[in-house]
């Protein structure tokens, strides 16, 4: 069973997530390395918003292949070089999850693996069974 939670005795989230997720009883968890923005033939685009959205579209497939879906995910974890529009991401993570609310920790970093890559997300779910 999963439970989310915003305790009062701590502030509002500042953005769409939740505080905690609790998770109980029997269930299937699926972890994934850092998805990026590189498509299946390799390419990456130099636009920071288009790498974000080809990386939630590359969890949404890896969620899939293990037959599970947006709302499975407890936590994402998002790691951004540079400058990003503040108001498209907002816009593209809420179309990516809809009315879901995982926990999430979004990180300003120096530099990823390599230079051309601006954006890559952790990603955590767990399905009951």
């Amino acid at each position: 069973m999963k439970i989310t939670r915003n305790p009062k005795e701590i502030h509002q989230p500042v953005a769409p997530y939740v505080h905690q997720i609790e998770i109980t009883g029997p269930q299937k968890w699926l972890t994934l390395s850092g998805q990026i923005g590189m498509d299946k033939d390799g390419t990456i685009p130099e636009d920071s918003i288009a790498q974000l959205k080809i990386a939630l579209e590359n969890i949404r497939k890896n969620l899939e292949s293990a037959n599970m879906e947006v709302q499975d995910l407890t936590k994402l974890v998002f790691y951004l070089v540079g400058e990003m529009n503040a108001e498209q991401r907002k816009q593209i993570i809420g179309d990516f999850l809809g009315q879901h609310l995982p926990c999430t920790t979004l990180m300003y970093v120096v530099a990823l693996a390599a230079p051309s890559i601006k954006v890559e997300v952790d990603a955590w779910a767990c399905q009951e069974m």
